[in-house]
């Protein structure tokens, strides 16, 4: 006998979630309902409203899309959900918070994918905390949706290796290429009845709050290792940086070295091919890539080689 398909309603917003919105798409075990999303935002020089890259991905497929401004607060799209009837809901860095109405709608449960070993942190940049904090270890996790902040019974781990100078970027992709198998194991194993979530422990309880511009801001008064944990945890997403000369330079690219010079924190103390040599409160840091204000990315020799002249 045919096996019956899972019916789901994805809700995401950021690239993170488009490889496991498409393997749903292509599986021959599940059904997208609908998609829900965040309003269409003002993006580039001209402020366009641009739509989610899960909101492009779902029109391609011809599915309905949902857009609250805060789904707890409009009862059409909580009204329409529930003429849909889904077996699940799936979560994947949707960006609001979901009531209780909302979460009991589906017939199964609401399922959500965090990227992080929970209870480590919960809450809003995981996959940053991680790098910044030194971690050499991560992972993604499938739980069940509850009103606390990602509190709900763990479904199913994967961990993942964070290598030295691995940066959000790649550990973004690494976890977005996981994801898949993982919620497809969870939503049949929890359909099946052949798995059973597990209760959270408070052991290694810690939060993820959202970056602040601040943060990213390079002290060189810390070692040259936590600085260099800092470039890769916020790569590009803002980017770490230093003023020079009233101008932000942002920093991408960099690596510790064991080594101490005389002078002051902060003072370049070796220029080469190589890069630009910083005294930090314990080491060197290379600077090998940079963008300064208003210029590309570049190497830091060559700015090196222009601020000397």
């Amino acid at each position: 006998m045919k096996t019956k398909r899972i019916s789901i309603v994805f809700f995401g917003t950021p690239d993170i979630g488009l490889p496991s919105l498409e393997h749903f798409y292509n599986s021959d075990k599940f059904d997208v309902l609908a998609v829900v999303t965040q309003p269409d935002k003002p993006s580039g020089r001209g402020q366009k409203l641009t739509p989610s890259p899960i909101k492009k991905c779902a029109l391609e497929h011809g599915t309905k899309v949902f857009q609250p401004k805060s789904i707890r607060k409009e009862p059409e799209i909580i009204e329409a959900l529930k003429q849909l009837a889904p077996d699940f809901f799936v979560t994947f860095a949707f960006g609001q918070i979901l009531s209780q109405e909302v979460l009991d709608i589906p017939k199964y449960e609401t399922i959500n994918l965090h990227v992080s070993l929970l209870p480590k942190y919960r809450g809003a940049n995981p996959i940053q905390r991680a790098i910044i904090n030194g971690d050499t270890e991560t992972g993604i996790c499938t739980m069940i949706t509850e009103l606390g902040l990602d509190c709900g019974d763990i479904c199913m781990k994967e961990p993942i290796c964070i290598t030295p100078d691995m940066n959000c970027v790649e550990l973004f992709e690494i976890c977005a290429s996981h994801s898949p198998e993982l919620l497809e194991k969870t939503l049949i194993g929890l359909k099946e009845g052949t798995l059973t979530p597990k209760k959270q422990c408070e052991d290694g309880l810690c939060f993820a709050d959202k970056l602040k511009k601040e943060e990213c801001q390079i002290d060189w008064t810390k070692s040259a290792q936590e600085i260099h944990n800092l470039v890769r945890g916020v790569y590009k997403c803002p980017g770490a940086y230093f003023m020079y000369h009233d101008k932000i330079i942002k920093v991408m690219e960099t690596k510790p070295i064991d080594e101490e010079f005389e002078g002051n924190t902060g003072d370049f103390v070796r220029f080469s091919k190589e890069g630009i040599d910083v005294k930090t409160g314990a080491g060197i840091l290379r600077l090998i890539k940079i963008k300064p204000e208003g210029k590309g990315e570049m190497f830091a020799r060559d700015w090196a080689n222009g601020i000397r002249k």
